[in-house]
């Protein structure tokens, strides 16, 4: 067993490490300022493809176009102790839907992140979270978004992005984000 574990292993590695498709050029900053092209964005009803990565290495373009797309992604905020999506988080979640269905983004996988406020017991604000996250996923799912392509996780009250002890900040803290998987 460890053997058949080791040469599967060792193949993988082969396989990864294997042949590169193209070979790497250092240039002096100089004449890479001349040589290198800057990505180009469009604009497709109000959000931004990413195209002319042709200098970059596939994997640094990948990369690249995944931390772009999920920085256009909006996060969707609740209220208090509620996992349903408010009205006015519904166009947020279209402009997600729509993101998410872009040639460009459709190689990823999502993964829909539930946060919750400090206010309630570790494992309430878990389930909250993980409500949260599904619920946005659905959301997702029936504007055309593959559900394959989602996982959901919960972060309960661990993840905020602010931590005064104001109803502004708990406010901030109560959402749904999104990253992208390779």
């Amino acid at each position: 067993m460890t053997r058949g574990l080791l040469v599967s292993l060792s193949f993988i590695a082969l396989l990864l490490t294997g042949c590169a498709k193209k070979s790497v050029e250092i240039e002096t900053p100089q004449t890479q300022s001349q040589t290198t092209q800057a990505s180009e964005v469009k604009e497709g009803e109000g959000i931004k493809t990413i195209g002319g990565m042709e200098e970059q290495s596939s994997e640094e373009a990948k990369l690249k176009k995944m931390k772009m797309i999920e920085s256009e992604a909006k996060k969707i905020y609740f209220d208090f102790d509620k996992y349903n999506i408010r009205p006015d988080q519904v166009p947020n979640v279209e402009y997600d839907a729509k993101l998410f269905n872009l040639e460009d983004a459709k190689e990823f996988k999502i993964k829909v992140e539930g946060n919750c406020d400090e206010w309630g017991s570790d494992e309430y604000n878990y389930a909250l979270g993980l409500k949260r996250a599904k619920s946005v996923k659905e959301a997702l799912a029936a504007r055309g978004v593959d559900p394959t392509r989602m996982s959901v996780i919960s972060y309960g009250e661990s993840n905020p992005v602010c931590t005064e002890h104001t109803k502004e900040c708990w406010a901030k803290n109560r959402r749904v984000e999104f990253e992208l998987i390779p």
